[in-house]
């Protein structure tokens, strides 16, 4: 009787497990069409309001774009030019600050400051309408910049920093190429501003020392590596004009190799040291070229400007969005006024 009545008890259990199961089930499907029936039915009300306004909401997006059409045809075309560079020496972010700089002279309209920086006149100043710099992003800097972190510390460094650790801390300012846009009236006043913008950063005394103390110690490096090969290549030579020599006496007898093991010759070995030495001096002659100046210049702004074209920068597409946000905002207003009075009423 004992084991009927376990076997009962353990059957109503299980049977109580399945129905709370169930329960959670059929709760957790009842929540996620709930979600589905609550966004089709948010669906449905936008599409109501918009079928019900529509005429409003079109006049009001036309008036806007119409305004916009004035403003646009009467306001003065912008243009846009990039100036591409490389800033070694961690000098990006001194790049960015005075590129802040002189946005912020811009936007306070400091013309005679900015004529005094960079040499043109107030006319020319005035024209300026943004400075702004940003990194050309390319996924081969960051995969680089890893490896050479990687090669730089200790194997169990290494293996505690992670890639994904690393490219949470890689920044704008540690891309290698960074682009300046500058945005003004006239299309031919960019060719006076590269000049200053690039000699800010290299006349630093700071990242002058920096740049004299690098080269220095890769002129340094290079000459040792060139000395070395050169060894290298000279113990070669002596060693093939001694391989020869031995030659000679073998070919005068016999010589019998018992072991039969393959070993690994001086000659091979003094291959694999100058292979090694010339792959240091190409990657020293790519040092050298990227860091003999503190800021390298890719592509130089160009001398007229090209016509600025965006969203942002169009009257006629943002007060067309204006009209029809503002139009949006009285009906829902109205509806809303209309709604209290009801309730009062109530």
């Amino acid at each position: 009787m004992s084991k009927e009545k376990k076997s009962k008890e353990e059957e109503i259990e299980l049977g109580s497990l399945f129905l709370i199961i169930g329960k959670g089930f059929s709760n957790l499907f009842k929540f996620i069409a709930s979600i589905f029936k609550g966004l089709f039915h948010g669906l449905i009300l936008l599409l109501l309001f918009v079928k019900t306004n529509l005429r409003k909401l079109v006049i009001a997006a036309v008036i806007g774009a119409l305004i916009g059409t004035v403003i646009e045809f009467r306001s003065k075309p912008t243009y846009g030019a990039d100036l591409l560079v490389q800033p070694n020496f961690n000098s990006a972010r001194q790049l960015y600050n005075n590129i802040q700089y002189y946005n912020d002279l811009v936007k306070q309209k400091d013309t005679l400051m900015l004529s005094k920086t960079f040499g043109i006149s107030k006319e020319a100043a005035s024209s300026l309408k943004k400075f702004e710099i940003y990194p050309v992003k390319n996924e081969n800097d960051l995969l680089s910049s890893y490896d050479n972190l990687i090669l730089s510390v200790d194997t169990l460094s290494a293996k505690s920093y992670s890639f994904d650790q690393f490219k949470n801390t890689f920044t704008k300012y540690d891309y290698k190429v960074q682009n300046i846009q500058v945005i003004a009236t006239q299309n031919d006043v960019f060719d006076q501003l590269d000049s200053v913008i690039v000699s800010a950063i290299i006349e630093n005394i700071y990242f002058k020392k920096i740049k004299k103390l690098t080269n220095e110690n890769l002129n340094r490096t290079d000459s040792i590596l060139r000395k070395n090969l050169s060894q290298v290549d000279s113990l070669r030579q002596v060693y093939m004009q001694v391989m020869l020599e031995e030659a000679k006496k073998v070919s005068n007898g016999t010589s019998i190799d018992l072991g039969g093991q393959r070993k690994t010759t001086k000659e091979i070995e003094l291959f694999e040291t100058n292979r090694m030495i010339t792959n240091d001096l190409k990657g020293l002659v790519r040092d050298k070229s990227e860091k003999s100046e503190v800021l390298n210049i890719i592509s130089n702004f160009q001398p007229v400007g090209y016509k600025v074209r965006s969203l942002e920068n169009n009257y006629i597409t943002l007060l067309a969005g204006v009209g029809l946000g503002l139009m949006v905002f009285f009906i829902l207003i109205k509806q809303l006024n209309a709604y209290l009075e009801n309730y009062k009423k109530k």
